[in-house]
């Protein structure tokens, strides 16, 4: 939650110093020009667009704060697709501010077709990139069960040794999130590491819409996963006692 709010209040104050203070060295790009090339932009209306746009992802972000602080929890799907929407329109019409890339009648000038070519290709690489991620983020949580312990599948997981399991439990609701510290919060799809105010640093592969959730405590670290849907996670509960209950008997 303070997060969200502490990143909109830093872009809405970017967004101010860029917009109204003129701070137009703040942009990316504009500041390694040469002068003869700054003196072709118009940098008061760039000023405006850059300045609408932390605004506006400034106020979103905010906004995302304030509905965790009523209780609920949006995670950042909503805030990404904004700022990615956001980024491309911005990129797109800050080029026309460019005097260097068009003339007063808005024509693309001869050559700057190839300068135009790597923005471009960065925004393409950066929507895939987020795209994949997104629907990688959205799959359901995949686990097994080897010899040595329960693997948890996905680039934050990792194996929990049988023996080094100190408590397994099925639980109803997930603990209070305060902060993703590292992780991926795409609705109610959660995975990597958080914050709860109940045991601080947690590990979570869950969607949060689907109870119930298996509660793991391996060597003082908490992780907790669900599967598909409810009749799979409670199987897998029941088929990870088995396999805990097991192992303490052949100790």
């Amino acid at each position: 939650m303070e997060f969200y709010f502490l990143m909109g209040v830093f872009m809405i104050a970017l967004g101010f110093s860029v917009h109204r203070l003129k701070w137009y060295f703040l942009i990316s790009g504009y500041n390694t020009m040469s002068k003869e090339k700054k003196a072709k932009v118009d940098t008061k209306s760039l000023g405006r667009l850059m300045g609408i746009f932390l605004y506006l992802n400034g106020a979103v972000s905010i906004l995302i704060g304030i509905l965790y602080y009523l209780g609920l929890r949006p995670g950042m799907t909503p805030f990404l697709v904004i700022l990615g929407i956001s980024t491309v329109t911005m990129l797109i019409k800050a080029q026309k501010y460019d005097g260097n890339l068009f003339d007063e009648q808005g024509k693309l000038r001869e050559g700057a077709g190839k300068q135009l070519a790597r923005p471009t290709g960065m925004t393409v690489v950066v929507i895939i990139l987020v795209a994949v991620l997104m629907y990688f983020s959205s799959l359901p949580t995949k686990v097994a069960l080897l010899d040595e312990g329960l693997k948890i599948h996905g680039i934050y997981g990792e194996v929990y040794p049988w023996e080094a399991l100190e408590e397994v439990k099925l639980i109803d609701e997930l603990p209070n999130i305060e902060l993703r510290t590292n992780g991926s919060a795409l609705g109610a799809h959660l995975k990597g590491h958080f914050r709860t105010t109940e045991y601080g640093a947690v590990k979570l592969f869950v969607n949060a819409r689907k109870p119930p959730f298996i509660f793991l405590k391996s060597e003082g670290e908490i992780a907790i996963i669900n599967l598909g849907n409810p009749e799979e996670t409670q199987s897998m509960f029941e088929e990870i006692q088995k396999q805990v209950h097991k192992d303490s008997v052949v100790k």
